[in-house]
């Protein structure tokens, strides 16, 4: 496939918006620091492609006077903090053409991650300052189908707040006024404020914050970061998932009486599969990293529409040994006792603690890294997972119909990354892509599968 760019350009709010600099909360500037990439493909609209385009831009500039911070552009700020500059100045858009059909790509999930319809950033050489924030990429196919490349800052937002925006663009592009505006104002994470508790710098407080296991008899994990990698998609059937969460479910009494979730279940047998096919010793210690969106544990709940990050990083803990050696049900349950610990004080702890260091660069993972000095590596002998499946990313109409296909955008994975999806063949199907090592994924692969089957 060979993809021409024929033109890019910044589109701007409609209309004169705030300015001025905008306080990030610590949700916003720790953690993933890059541009997080989704692609939605669609079937030839009705109408001729210059006013398809046309309408695409003119939505934008609309939608964006509501959700102007997009048009705007980080900057840094002293002890690696970062603020954001509602300065107008747009979001990148780019015109492009494929010499392809879209019947072409075949099944989505077999193709090759897709690069060349995403828009990207060089994030090595070109400012954080001049850096917008969201970026998009409309590429026509020769059938006449299209796709959006989405590429999103996560500083700006999470995934909730990415497709809220997204939503209501498509929405205002099919003629209708816009429905929920965003809730823009992040002091109710307490953005810019001092921390109201004072640390003792125990970061033993905050395993989160703590750098993960690393191999027996290996001093740090620069050699397991070296090596080759490759990602694969699995396909969970209902039939499948119907399997595994009776298994998590058989003869483990639940204290609240609630069966495990699909989530809770697939997360809990991808950790147990990595163990055994990784070949890790019983006394290897293993994490797994959790994110959890933070909305409606917190009391009162976050306002509806809150417009950026409330997410927040777990960590559950355990041995190879451990989690080999018990059922479905056990490990499961180490997900769940992790997830209930999040409440208002916990965010809250998560907020001072992170106020209180004295330089946040450490917590944050951005390619411009080394190495040496990148963020938490969730590569063996561990885990780091990441749930789509609450994320309202489906049934994104422009109004020329709803998507084909969405999903990742590109392969930016590391070794030991793992996305939940919804599957396509029912309603409770599922897809799981998993990055792992190449020595590694064809056993993954037979072991995941064979030990669903197994009584």
């Amino acid at each position: 496939m060979r993809v021409i760019t024929t033109l890019s350009s910044m589109i701007k709010p409609g209309e004169p918006t705030w300015s001025g600099r905008l306080a990030l909360s610590e949700l916003d500037q720790t953690g993933m620091t890059t541009h997080v990439p989704t692609i939605y493909f669609y079937t030839k609209p009705s109408e001729n492609w210059h006013t398809v385009l046309q309408a695409l831009k003119a939505s934008l500039t609309t939608t964006l006077v509501q959700f102007y911070p997009l048009a705007g552009r980080l900057s840094s700020i002293a002890r690696g903090r970062l603020e954001l500059n509602c300065n107008a100045n747009g979001v990148c858009f780019t015109e492009a053409y494929a010499d392809v059909k879209l019947v072409d790509l075949g099944d989505f999930f077999q193709y090759p991650f897709f690069d060349q319809l995403m828009p990207s950033v060089d994030y090595r050489n070109t400012p954080i300052e001049d850096t917008p924030l969201l970026l998009l990429q409309v590429t026509r196919f020769l059938c006449g189908g299209w796709s959006l490349g989405f590429f999103i800052s996560h500083v700006a937002v999470d995934g909730q707040s990415a497709l809220h925006f997204l939503s209501e663009w498509a929405r205002v592009c099919r003629g209708e006024p816009l429905g929920y505006p965003p809730y823009l104002d992040r002091k109710v994470l307490r953005a810019g404020y001092p921390p109201t508790v004072t640390f003792n710098g125990n970061i033993e407080q905050h395993a989160q914050c703590s750098p993960p296991p690393i191999l027996l008899g290996q001093s740090s994990n620069e050699n397991e970061r070296r090596q080759e990698t490759t990602v694969t998609m699995l396909k969970l059937t209902e039939t499948l998932v119907e399997k595994l969460l009776n298994k998590a479910n058989k003869n483990h009494k639940l204290e609240s009486g609630r069966r495990f979730t699909r989530y809770e279940a697939v997360t809990a047998h991808a950790w147990r599969t990595a163990c055994k096919i990784r070949n890790l010793e019983p006394e290897q210690k293993t994490s797994i990293g959790i994110c959890i969106d933070v909305r409606r544990r917190m009391n009162p709940p976050l306002p509806e529409k809150y417009f950026g990050n409330a997410i927040v990083d777990l960590i559950a803990t355990g041995t190879s040994g451990e989690l080999v050696s018990s059922t479905l049900g056990f490990v499961s349950s180490k997900i769940r006792d992790t997830i209930n610990k999040v409440d208002t004080d916990y965010v809250n702890s998560v907020i001072d603690f992170l106020k209180n260091q004295e330089d946040l660069s450490k917590f944050q993972d951005h390619l411009q890294m080394s190495n040496n000095e990148k963020g938490p590596f969730y590569g063996n002998p561990n885990l780091g997972v990441i749930s789509w499946l609450t994320l309202p990313m489906y049934g994104i109409d422009f109004g020329w119909g709803k998507e084909l296909f969405t999903g990742p955008g590109t392969n930016d994975a590391e070794d030991g990354d793992f996305l939940i999806l919804r599957g396509v063949e029912g309603v409770r199907s599922l897809i799981v892509a998993v990055c792992l090592q190449v020595r590694h994924i064809e056993d993954f692969k037979r072991v995941f599968y064979q030990s669903i089957e197994e009584d």
